[in-house]
């Protein structure tokens, strides 16, 4: 395992993020295909014996029980100085006012919510899940900045946004001596490269750690097209993101097969080399919810791709419409 600075701190991540929204309760939130705990707590685990040391999760994933698992996990697992812990705030956890949002009140009531669900006395990396269009920026970040004075969170990052958005935050947070964001977890994958205008040169200039979500596009870069999952049938946030393109996209597929076929390699770790090429990517956050999905995973880390092996993956995209930031 190859491990990196996260953007400008001195913190050390695995070239590999295991995202943990695979694991929760199924009958609890809006994810039914989650694996519960029994069946994910394997998953991490393996993570661990290959060495990844980075994990992902929110306190929205499956009513928080997604937070629950990895703490327990963890306990188990790992010593806890020697893991990279990472959640966010922003969608509401129950259906009543200030549960949701980016509120000083909601911030400072969801990281102890947090906390005692993981089962830790902090968070190396507390993130924003998306921007809170109802709440000043220099609110949010202040109450931010307090939970690292406390010492509840290690660092900040932020998540899908507008690169407009990231920069005001950025220079709001500098102009007045606030802990800043050092990351940014975004929607990028060969499917969808729209981040490579603002946000990624943005990212690169500010030497801001990027950890893109859904590198494989749930799942749509790894296998025939056409060939569908039981989570795909059931993923609405999925839909919403892909199916208006799937004309678009299926060249991009197709070529990602084709050259999975030449290299005699599976297409997830075609796609995830491809990735791991982009010098503004710390660390993908990839999902596993078969045992192969992590070996494919780490396998990327050393697959080498040539300069027209990267354009022939390219060469197909067509420009998208904005998808994620909601």
């Amino acid at each position: 395992m190859d491990y990196v600075n996260l953007g400008k701190t001195g913190m050390q991540v695995s070239r590999l993020c295991l995202g943990c929204m695979t694991y929760g309760v199924p009958e609890r939130g809006s994810h039914p295909w989650t694996l519960p705990e029994e069946e994910g707590r394997p998953f991490i685990r393996r993570a661990l014996e290959l060495g990844i040391n980075f994990f992902d999760t929110s306190n929205s994933y499956s009513d928080g029980t997604s937070e629950e698992i990895l703490g327990r996990a963890i306990r188990d697992f790992a010593r806890r100085d020697e893991v990279v812990i990472a959640t966010k705030v922003f969608f509401p956890w129950r259906k009543s006012p200030n549960t949701g949002g980016l509120s000083r009140k909601a911030i400072f009531a969801a990281i102890d919510d947090s906390l005692q669900r993981l089962g830790m006395d902090y968070v190396d990396l507390y993130q924003i899940h998306r921007w809170d269009y109802t709440t000043p920026i220099e609110e949010t970040l202040e109450a931010l900045h307090d939970v690292v004075k406390a010492g509840k969170a290690r660092y900040l990052g932020a998540s899908s946004m507008f690169a407009w958005q990231f920069c005001q935050a950025l220079y709001v947070a500098r102009q007045n001596g606030w802990t800043r964001f050092v990351t940014m977890q975004n929607h990028y994958n060969l499917l969808y490269r729209e981040e490579e205008r603002e946000m990624m040169p943005l990212c690169a200039a500010e030497q801001i750690g990027v950890l893109p979500w859904s590198p494989l596009a749930r799942g749509r870069l790894t296998r025939p097209w056409g060939e569908s999952t039981n989570r795909q049938e059931t993923d609405d946030v999925g839909k919403k993101l892909y199916d208006k393109t799937e004309a678009a996209d299926r060249a991009v597929v197709e070529q990602v097969a084709q050259l999975a076929a030449q290299r005699g390699v599976p297409p997830a770790q075609i796609a995830l080399a491809w990735m791991l090429h982009k010098s503004f990517v710390t660390a993908p956050i990839i999902g596993a919810s078969k045992p192969h999905h992590l070996d494919d995973a780490s396998a990327a880390l050393s697959l080498s791709l040539s300069v027209e092996e990267m354009a022939s993956l390219e060469a197909a995209y067509v420009p998208h419409d904005v998808a994620g930031f909601s």
